[in-house]
């Protein structure tokens, strides 16, 4: 029988997740009783901490099972306000919204600023899901390069009249890269004389080894043209929890509120509640996490330039940017360097890793590997990539 509908032209513009993708493909080897070492997962490995688990278990027991306000429980959004105050962005808690996610908050900012025939600005290599944000409402993605070490670099010859937004990521996925203070004066100078908003995403703000981090809200005359988005999945353990939270001007705010209210209402109740004691009390976990992250990172960084494969020490999140050119031995002019290895590592060496190709167009030299994963498991991935390669 003929098929009586067809999916939305929307629809078809949307790619799968590369990095989800991957991580499918590493359970079902798992399932069919493979030993394998998963290096794609962006999440971390250590469970939520106690204190706020409990925070959120009473909070079921006292009956808060229900909607919240759509923006949020109060006391959160005076948390958060408090919580953007520390990084000098200066709101009060009705400039604050609390999301399924700082996925959807993303999702909600693509949906209430970009239009048909508008252009956002990523920085090559950049998460997958923003180019798929910015698909769905019919725009135009436009890749500024960056360096040798994933720093952007003036892009004025990108702008024009249809260029509506900037998105940013420091500390980065997939590279680790943190923007240091240069580089975001030269991305709110730009978005200022452009008259550009600019999407700043901060949620590995505590995955962060060393120095301060910036918030490019609070630069000067960067408050009325910069969402900022954060969450709880990264700092906390807390990825299947799904709460993130923002702020922006208020006629975009406005726009995600319309949003929220028609899709996800509000975000969980009870999680909230847990969210609310992670800002509030000890971060002593926080802490301990992001040193065992350090230690794993320099495994890594350590293994691999011992083998000859240059790699850099990232500076925040828990991603190696990992160039692989050198293997590029037999691989045709159609396929990407990092899709070849990546392939080659899972089926030869069970470690699984993320193509770069899916993160940029010019990024297909690269693989990324999160050391969200235990250090013996680390050790033992370089021992099987070391293996393949005969490194």
């Amino acid at each position: 029988m003929p098929q009586r509908f067809s999916l939305s032209n929307r629809i078809s513009k949307i790619e799968e997740s590369g990095t989800f993708s991957i991580n499918e493909i590493a359970v079902n080897l798992k399932n069919q009783g493979k030993d394998v070492i998963n290096l794609s997962v962006g999440e971390p490995d250590f469970n939520t901490p106690s204190h706020i688990i409990k925070a959120a278990t009473k909070a079921m027991y006292d009956g808060h099972t229900h909607y919240t306000s759509m923006a949020g429980i109060p006391e959160l959004k005076s948390a958060i306000a408090k919580k953007f105050k520390e990084n000098d962005i200066d709101v009060e808690s009705n400039e604050v919204i609390v999301t399924a996610g700082a996925k959807q908050a993303i999702f909600e900012v693509a949906l209430t600023v970009l239009d048909k025939g508008d252009e956002a600005i990523l920085f090559d290599p950049a998460w997958v899901s923003y180019k798929q944000c910015i698909n769905f409402v019919g725009a135009k993605t436009v890749w500024a390069k960056t360096d040798e070490n994933f720093i952007p670099y003036d892009f004025t010859e990108l702008v024009n009249n249809n260029t509506k937004l900037i998105v940013l990521n420091s500390p980065c996925n997939p590279t680790g890269v943190v923007y240091g203070k240069d580089t975001l004066n030269m991305i709110s100078d730009i978005a200022k004389d452009h008259d550009i908003l600019v999407l700043s995403d901060e949620i590995y703000e505590k995955i962060l080894y060393n120095g301060t981090h910036l918030s490019i809200g609070s630069f000067d005359g960067m408050e009325n043209r910069t969402i900022t988005v954060n969450g709880f999945s990264k700092a906390y353990a807390m990825t299947g929890w799904r709460l993130g939270y923002a702020t922006a001007p208020p006629d975009i705010l406005n726009g995600m509120h319309k949003i929220q209210q028609h899709s996800t209402s509000c975000a969980n109740s009870f999680a909230q509640y847990g969210a609310l004691e992670a800002l509030n009390a000890s971060q002593k976990a926080t802490h301990d996490m992001l040193d065992e992250f350090k230690e794993r990172r320099d495994i890594l960084v350590d293994g691999f330039n011992s083998m000859g494969v240059k790699c850099e020490t990232p500076a925040g999140a828990f991603y190696l940017f990992v160039d692989v050119s050198q293997f590029n031995t037999n691989v045709s002019d159609n396929l990407f360097i990092g899709d070849v290895i990546a392939n080659t590592l899972l089926n030869n060496g069970f470690v699984a890793t993320v193509p770069g190709s899916v993160f940029g167009p010019d990024s297909g030299n690269y693989i990324r590997i999160s050391y969200a994963i235990s250090k013996e498991r680390i050790n033992e991935a370089l021992d099987r990539i070391g293996a393949v390669f005969n490194l």
